[in-house]
């Protein structure tokens, strides 16, 4: 970075930029995802990722209910979320597919997609119909892995050319699996 992208026209004005990395833990409050509000969680998520999801996405990430959340900073500003679809298992029981995980850039690092992450497998480890989360993660991507291994999760199996239009194409499944023998 050069001086000029901290520095606006006007002497002495200094603008943090966009990729500031925070040195402590910002509070955020969650909140669950409903009819009112899909429409900010599709402005979020095209400021996030290089994809656009269809409209079953959404419809999917309603469905699954309180397991999705949204991250607030400031009580209203919306910040990140984790858009998860719930999937019934064969035998009975349920499992949720993490979808993604996002959080604004100027809002990374500073435990937004770790508090939203564990808020997740903190509710569905409540469930007591859900047996396991799972994710799918890049092979190379190993800051990812190492994001959901500290979670608890584990890689079940690898898929190879999971991936269109992306290099490598294969992907692990990394799962958090819920012991239910356990009696309250």
């Amino acid at each position: 970075m050069k001086l000029e992208d901290f520095v606006s026209g006007e002497v002495g004005t200094v603008i943090q930029p966009t990729e500031q990395k925070y040195k402590k833990k910002l509070p955020v409050s969650f909140g669950p995802l409903t009819e009112k509000i899909v429409e900010q969680l599709r402005v979020l998520n095209k400021a996030i990722f290089p994809v656009r999801y269809n409209d079953k996405f959404y419809s999917d990430v309603l469905a699954a209910g309180n397991f999705a959340q949204l991250a607030y900073y400031s009580t209203d500003i919306l910040v990140g979320a984790a858009c998860c679809r719930r999937e019934e298992m064969e035998g009975g029981g349920a499992r949720l597919y993490l979808m993604t995980i996002g959080v604004l850039a100027p809002y990374r690092s500073c435990g937004v997609g770790t508090a939203l992450a564990e808020a997740l497998v903190e509710t569905a480890s409540k469930a007591a119909d859900v047996n396991e989360v799972y994710v799918h993660v890049q092979s190379s991507n190993t800051k990812g892995q190492d994001f959901y291994t500290r979670l608890g999760f584990s890689v079940k199996e690898t898929i190879a050319n999971f991936y269109k239009d992306i290099d490598p194409p294969d992907c692990h499944v990394m799962v958090k699996t819920f012991d239910r023998s356990k009696t309250a």
